[in-house]
């Protein structure tokens, strides 16, 4: 059980990373210049993200327990991704722009580490 959490923590925390620090690092550095604000990217930044990795896989993994694959991956979608954008955007920092392609990697990140935890 330990095990497959961890392979999904690392598939999630390297999907973040290549996501918001490689792909679009730019984009999340001028939306935050156009604000006032610099990215926080600080080492501290990068090990929030680490642990919110761990925890969202936790939270794949108790659902991949109750419910269906596609079941899991809605839900764990909904929970991780969808409320973390309402939150940003309320909080006046995302950058819509991107969830063009945030939404569908964001997808498959979930998919993936579903089907991860399902396999055991």
């Amino acid at each position: 059980m330990v095990l497959p959490v961890l392979w999904a923590t690392l598939w999630i925390a390297g999907s973040e990373f290549i996501r918001n620090q490689l792909l679009f690092a730019s984009s999340w550095t001028e939306h935050y210049r156009s604000l006032g604000l610099s990215f926080p990217a600080a080492p501290v930044n990068g090990a929030i993200w680490g642990l919110w990795s761990l925890a969202f896989a936790i939270v794949v993994f108790v659902l991949s327990r109750k419910f269906t694959l596609w079941q899991t991956v809605a839900l764990a979608w909904f929970t991780g991704f969808v409320l973390m954008w309402l939150v940003i955007g309320n909080l006046g920092v995302l950058p819509y722009r991107l969830l063009y392609a945030a939404v569908p990697l964001s997808l498959v990140e979930v998919c993936v580490a579903a089907w991860i935890l399902r396999k055991r």
